[in-house]
């Protein structure tokens, strides 16, 4: 492939999941933002969703992993974990294998909360999905399939 040719491709893709990523955001931002109340009954910013969903994904996990994994100094880290302890959305505790690091899981409380959100975010890529086809959703799940190898290959 010419260099030209990748990078043209490589800024389709680019804004393409930029594209998707920004109606994602958009979709968490009226469920936990401006919706709060009605469903949720917590507000948070995009910056709060986006450690809440990276300690969803990652478990258990210590708060210097977390900076590391979110690209954050451990000070600010920490700084939105106590805002998400005090809102109940997360909770801390000393690590059983090590008392000096402490380990931060969501709360049981936000667990209902965060399925409802994800429930919503599954229902727009099953619309999705149903407006592209099954043929071109299973390509994509193909292409997703190569690139989430290549990502965590490390």
């Amino acid at each position: 492939m010419k260099k030209e040719e990748a990078i043209e491709i490589a800024r389709y893709i680019f804004t393409t999941g930029k594209l998707i990523h920004d109606r994602m955001y958009a979709a968490g931002s009226h469920y936990f933002g401006e919706a709060a109340d009605e469903k949720t009954g917590v507000e948070l910013s995009l910056p709060q969703m986006n450690l809440m969903f990276a300690v969803r994904r990652m478990g258990s996990v210590t708060m210097s992993d977390l900076a590391a994994r979110l690209g954050v100094s451990p000070p600010s880290v920490s700084t939105m974990v106590e805002r998400l302890v005090e809102k109940k959305i997360l909770s801390r505790e000393h690590s059983r294998e090590d008392r000096r690091k402490v380990v931060v899981r969501i709360s049981d409380d936000a667990v209902a909360v965060m399925d409802g959100f994800e429930g919503n975010m599954l229902d727009m890529f099953i619309t999705l999905v149903e407006k592209i086809g099954p043929d071109t959703a299973r390509k994509w799940c193909q292409v997703l399939q190569e690139v989430e190898s290549v990502l965590e290959e490390k």
